[in-house]
This record gives C-alpha cells, sequence and structure tokens, in this order.
C-alpha cells in the first residue's frame, strides 16, 4: 500500500513487516488509508483523531515510549495537539487476527 509522502517514510521493509517513521506537526492531518495490522510505538507523548470511512472518529493519546497494537484499518489520523506528533509504526505483513494483545 502507498504512504501519505508528507507524513510517512518508509524506514525498511522485508516479506514480514514494513517499518514506517511518522511525523505530523501540530493539527496536521493526513489522506484516508489502509494498514494492515500494526504496532505503534510513541517516540513523543501525542493525542488525535481518527475518522474511518464511516464517518466515525476516535480519539487516541499517547506516551513517548507507549507501544500500541491495532488492528487492519483503514482510517484518516490527526495531530489534534499543539506539538508535533512522532512515532514508529511497524506493519505486520502476515496472517493478522482481531485478538486484543494482552
Amino acid at each position: 500500500a502507498k504512504v501519505d509522502p508528507k507524513h510517512y517514510t518508509v524506514v525498511s521493509e522485508n516479506d514480514q513487516v514494513r517499518i514506517l517513521k511518522v511525523h505530523y506537526g501540530p493539527h496536521e492531518k493526513s489522506v484516508m488509508h489502509s494498514h494492515p495490522a500494526t504496532v505503534a510505538v510513541f517516540l513523543t507523548d501525542a493525542k488525535g483523531q481518527f475518522s474511518y470511512p464511516d464517518g466515525k472518529t476516535e480519539s487516541f493519546a499517547g506516551k513517548a515510549g507507549d507501544a500500541q497494537y491495532a488492528a487492519a484499518t483503514t482510517h484518516l489520523p490527526e495531530n489534534t495537539g499543539d506539538n508535533g506528533m512522532d512515532v514508529i509504526v511497524v506493519e505486520l505483513k502476515g496472517k493478522a487476527t482481531k485478538a486484543e494483545m494482552k
């Protein structure tokens, strides 16, 4: 899948994972795009909102050093904070399930 080049840079990729460096400036938003299952590692404190194709929205927040698992999704992320947001996203290319990570 293509990435939003303004906010996402491919750091490394193989047949198992694609690693993305993500940067959003204050109040920046992306475009609607899809990811397979991912693990996100926050490099900075962050708060934002995901918008989904059905019109629903969901807030998110992370502290620097936090890691979060997310099932495959299509979304439009927005940094709702007053500071830049930096995240490493590891896309998992294997067969992912909807199981929540413990």
